[in-house]
């Protein structure tokens, strides 16, 4: 019996992010999934190496590569429309969950249950604050790239999600944009010095 999972996964190359908004460079669902998997990762390390956590590195890694999996059903829902009104938010929600079952019918029986966890995340854990941090981190990535090319129509994204990254109370997230974040303004000569 053929399975299709993996071949909707891969769909995601084709969701595009930021929908309402001129992008100088078009980014992707799977692009914004790799590296929101990637920060993540950093962001739980930092915080076992200096703050005594527990976190699973490698689970919340999966967790943030399959956050956004929903959407190779649904699209991308511009945040302006998907969080600004809590009627359709609510129904967004609904609509996503219905996504995600769909999608795990699409996994062989044997290994379904260990995807159930990864694809219908409890939004409850540490481990998914550690990947909705990620997830803002990565979307401010992209502001700044696109500030970086002159595009202005990004400020205020920018100033919105860096004021939402701030007010996350995880010292290994605000390690993470002190030390790592600095670099994504710079150009390739000035990082290959540093």
């Amino acid at each position: 019996m053929a399975h299709h999972f993996f071949a909707y996964m891969n769909r995601m190359k084709y969701i595009r992010r930021w929908g309402l908004m001129r992008n100088t460079q078009v980014e992707n669902d799977m692009e914004h999934a790799f590296q929101t998997a990637m920060i993540a990762h950093a962001i739980a390390l930092l915080g076992n190496a200096r703050y005594r956590r527990e976190y699973d590195a490698e689970h919340i890694m999966a967790l943030a590569m399959y956050h956004d999996a929903s959407e190779v059903i649904t699209g991308d829902l511009p945040t302006p429309i998907k969080h600004n009104n809590p009627v359709i938010k609510g129904e967004y929600h609904k609509l996503e969950a219905i996504a995600n079952k769909r999608l795990l019918t699409m996994l062989p029986d044997d290994i379904r249950p260990q995807y159930e966890g990864l694809i219908e995340a409890d939004e409850s854990t540490q481990s998914w604050r550690i990947v909705k941090a990620a997830d803002k981190i990565s979307a401010y990535l992209h502001c700044l790239e696109e500030f970086k090319a002159g595009n202005r129509e990004f400020v205020e994204a920018e100033r919105s999600t860096l004021s939402s990254i701030r007010s996350i109370t995880l010292p290994e997230v605000q390690d993470f944009m002190n030390e790592f974040v600095p670099g994504f303004g710079m150009s390739l000569d000035e990082i290959s010095r540093g």
